[in-house]
């Protein structure tokens, strides 16, 4: 909204807009060959859309202006300047045109003006303030032509975002080969031979980064050929937090998907963690709830150690295949340490110790423990890229 000490034009007396008006057809004239000589992107001949554009715009902007001048609360109309700046965004042009437009035009309209106030006896006061008026009403229409600008980016960003969302709705859903293709047609992604799904936060980020290999949309990135010679995904996530599923065609996009979420649960301290490097982690707790029963009843026997120190003993000792030496090299004990802690153990779990299908159990048991403790259950509970 116009403040009304930002329309100078109303202190400016009526009879200035009867010394002006007459000259307006020809100082449009002037004004538009002005901007096609200084002004490169609009050097040519103004026909058609184009031409009718610039030549409404100007001819509405002398108009209106001095309609403005002596009228109390008067501000400009928008809409032609608003629609200019539209057309600015869809010739794919920067404002920079129009704003030198705009400028011109404003130079051109007080010299002209000015010459012409001062013939008709307008004192050099009020040719002031008329210099004053010209320049901020050009101000506000160019802002008028910003904002509209400006919601043409937003149209088409929120336009490019929807198509970018669906593409990856069809992936992850699992969509058939026509439905992906139709897509990626219309989000201007080409299908690539093998992709991978990225679950981390800094999606947006990431996909800045790595370029048109990558589309993302809130929490999710598809990277295309991850694999192939010069992709740079390990170097671009290299210390985020982020899951990355398995590099597949784009059919096996929901099972990439659905790992790249459950890797992500399992990233501590910041680094990203690929499922291909974790499957038997993932497998240990896709079922969660089943995962921490086995621990519970497994582990049940060493409900008393609070230090820790037999836990981490049998862990070691489950590692190492039973070897005392490198029990004691991974613990940072003695190896008779070891043994008395072994006695220890042997007392709490028996021939638990001595049966490979227990010891299978204990394993399992441990893993899956940590990777509770660290992630949670998976799959996430929510659709990765519902809105």
């Amino acid at each position: 909204m116009t403040k009304p000490d930002e329309r100078p034009w109303s202190a400016l007396p009526d009879r200035l807009g009867d010394v002006l008006r007459p000259g307006l057809p020809g100082l449009a004239d002037e004004i538009i060959a002005a901007i096609a000589e200084a002004v490169p992107e609009y050097d040519r001949p103004m026909r058609g859309d184009f031409g009718r554009g610039i030549r409404t715009g100007v001819e509405q902007a002398l108009a209106q202006f001095v309609d403005l001048l002596g009228a109390p609360g008067a501000a400009p109309r928008g809409g032609v300047y608003r629609a200019l700046g539209r057309g600015e965004h869809r010739e794919g042009r920067p404002l920079d045109a129009l704003q030198a437009a705009y400028r011109i035009g404003a130079r051109v309209a007080w010299r002209r003006s000015g010459e012409a106030a001062a013939a008709a006896g307008i004192d050099a006061a009020d040719q002031r303030r008329l210099a004053e008026a010209i320049f901020a009403y050009i101000d506000q229409i160019a802002a008028e032509s910003v904002a509209g600008y400006a919601a043409a980016q937003a149209r088409v960003a929120g336009e490019a975002e929807r198509r970018r969302r669906r593409l990856i709705q069809a992936l992850v859903d699992g969509e058939p080969p026509a439905a992906l293709a139709a897509a990626a047609e219309a989000a201007g992604w080409q299908l690539p031979r093998t992709l991978a799904v990225v679950a981390t936060p800094d999606g947006e980020r990431i996909a800045q980064r790595l370029g048109t290999i990558a589309i993302a949309v809130d929490e999710v990135v598809v990277v295309a050929d991850p694999e192939a010679p010069g992709a740079r995904l390990r170097q671009v996530i290299a210390g985020m937090p982020a899951g990355v599923g398995p590099a597949v065609a784009p059919a096996q996009a929901p099972l990439s998907q659905r790992l790249a979420f459950a890797a992500r649960s399992l990233a501590t301290g910041g680094e990203p963690v690929f499922a291909d490097d974790r499957l038997a982690d993932l497998l240990v707790v896709a079922d969660a709830p089943l995962a921490a029963r086995l621990a519970d009843r497994a582990l049940a026997p060493l409900d008393g150690d609070r230090s820790g120190r037999l836990t981490d003993t049998l862990r070691a000792w489950l590692d190492a295949q039973g070897h005392h030496p490198t029990v004691a090299a991974a613990l940072h004990v003695h190896p008779q340490t070891v043994r008395y802690r072994l006695a220890r153990l042997r007392e709490r779990f028996g021939d638990a110790l001595d049966d490979p299908d227990k010891r299978f159990a204990l394993h399992v048991a441990l893993r899956a423990r940590g990777c509770i403790r660290v992630g949670g259950a998976w799959p996430p509970s929510s659709h990765p890229t519902s809105s």
